[in-house]
């Protein structure tokens, strides 16, 4: 089958989406700032329902608001508020188990007069749990049967007909957050607690990850000593594949590295590899790393100093125990 042809993109089309794009940003951004002076009392209190929560936030909502909510409900999840979404359409016909007396209800609702959420509020009621509706009419059912109202009505959607909630739901979304990293700042969350919970993502590879896990060990650790040929230290570089060796004493403690680099260097100054020693020619002031080191920090070391490998030693006795380079940085996925 041939690509259907489409017709060129003139100027003056170009023009009016750039501009219709550009209202729809600058409508919302205005939903969101308008925001500022709600983060009040009602804002603090719901927070404290959270953080003192001794179960779990369940995060309600149907639609749009049902989609914002499981963002939030994720979000919270990922920043130390242990939570999850329950769909209150199906909370009516048994999730509403789900919820115990220990839990803190989140309703979304632009609203406030979601059918599938009025009907399980009596039962919500009964459980004794405090709620906290999100919606856009405070003088709606579900805000006055609350315990805490988060207002966050906008002016107007940024959808032209009035209809498609757009910057309703944007706003619903930024209030979350806010709730979330309150409670974040508030538990005194941390980048490892953050990383615990992303142990897939990069951010968790870059926080938790060691060089001591993925360094080469034994055998595979490229190293000769001092008094070995040049030729030596190439036929150690290259069955060790790591583009370098390390040059020891007789107690394994580092002397000095030899890599690629500085055999181009070598060559160039005639030198004969099948008598001068390794120790005339390596680098003496070489960077190590230990391995209950960061994986990232090994990063860093080599990015700033122009480096391709790093040499591992015993943090106590100083002697070779390891060894890594870019490429294994590489394959962790730590770059």
């Amino acid at each position: 089958m041939t690509r259907l042809q489409q017709p060129p993109l003139s100027p003056a089309e170009a023009a009016k989406l750039q501009a219709l794009g550009l209202a729809v940003i600058k409508n919302e951004a205005a939903a969101v700032a308008a925001l500022g002076e709600r983060v009040n009392g009602e804002f603090a209190r719901a927070c404290h329902y959270m953080l003192h929560c001794q179960g779990r936030i369940v995060v309600t909502g149907m639609g749009k608001s049902g989609h914002i909510g499981g963002k939030i409900a994720a979000t919270l999840a990922s920043t130390g508020t242990p939570a999850f979404f329950v769909h209150p359409g199906e909370a009516s016909h048994g999730d509403l188990g789900m919820i115990t007396e220990k839990d803190v209800v989140l309703a979304l609702s632009n609203s406030g007069e979601t059918h599938e959420l009025l009907t399980i509020l009596p039962l919500i009621k009964r459980l004794g749990v405090p709620l906290i509706a999100m919606t856009g009419k405070p003088s709606s059912n579900l805000a006055r049967e609350a315990d805490v109202h988060i207002d966050v009505s906008v002016e107007k959607e940024a959808c032209p007909l009035g209809l498609a909630p757009t910057s309703s739901t944007t706003a619903a979304l930024a209030m979350g957050d806010a709730m979330a990293v309150s409670l974040l700042e508030a538990r005194g969350f941390t980048e490892e607690d953050f990383a615990r919970s992303h142990p897939g993502g990069s951010l968790g590879r870059k926080l938790l990850l060691h060089i001591g896990d993925i360094m080469h060990r034994d055998s595979a650790v490229p190293a000769v000593p001092a008094e070995a040929t040049l030729r030596d230290a190439l036929i150690e570089m290259t069955a060790k594949g790591l583009g370098m060796t390390a040059v020891v004493n007789d107690a394994a403690r580092v002397l000095g590295i030899f890599t690629d680099g500085d055999l181009r260097r070598t060559l160039d100054l005639g030198v004969d590899v099948h008598t001068a020693r390794v120790s005339e020619v390596m680098t003496r002031s070489c960077k190590t790393a230990v391995p209950t080191a960061l994986a990232a920090e090994a990063l860093e070391v080599m990015e700033r100093n122009k480096i391709n490998g790093l040499l591992v030693v015993d943090p106590n006795g100083g002697c070779l125990i390891g060894a890594l380079n870019m490429h294994d940085l590489l394959r962790a996925g730590v770059v």
